[in-house]
């Protein structure tokens, strides 16, 4: 792929989290054996951790929307290179259990082949999801 085509595909997948697409059919942005990781604190909210498999992005985007309610997401940079993608931005969401308000800068890291994306990388403040997602 070029710096250009994984722009673009990382534009394509910021519009489909932008436009509530149906989970499968923005898993089939991905390829069928995706790497999705979100390192952070296991057991905060389902998807954090390392998971294979289109499956958990259909379950991570047909869960995010129950779990976290979206106030702000604001992309500030798109780098690309021929192998990658990274989003650059900050995000406000809260919490439905317990009400609390995660604001925090983020990176995503977009590993495409042939088209699709085989890696998603989410680093974000960890501290702050816990915090947010658990009760104590």
């Amino acid at each position: 792929m070029t710096v250009d085509q994984n722009r673009v595909i990382a534009h394509e997948f910021l519009g489909a989290i932008g436009s509530n697409a149906d989970p499968k059919s923005f898993a089939a942005m991905f390829t069928e054996d995706v790497v999705f990781e979100v390192p952070g604190d296991l057991g905060a909210l389902p998807w954090i951790g390392r998971k294979t498999g289109r499956a958990a992005v259909e379950h991570f985007v047909a869960n995010a929307g129950d779990l976290l309610v979206r106030e702000r997401f604001d992309v500030l940079d798109i780098l690309a290179s021929d192998t990658r993608a990274a989003v650059l931005g900050e995000l406000a969401s809260r919490v439905v259990a317990t009400g609390r308000l995660i604001e925090m800068s983020f990176a995503i890291i977009l590993t495409v082949s042939e088209g699709k994306i085989s890696r998603f990388l989410m680093l974000e403040d960890s501290f702050a999801v816990s915090n947010a997602a658990r009760r104590n």
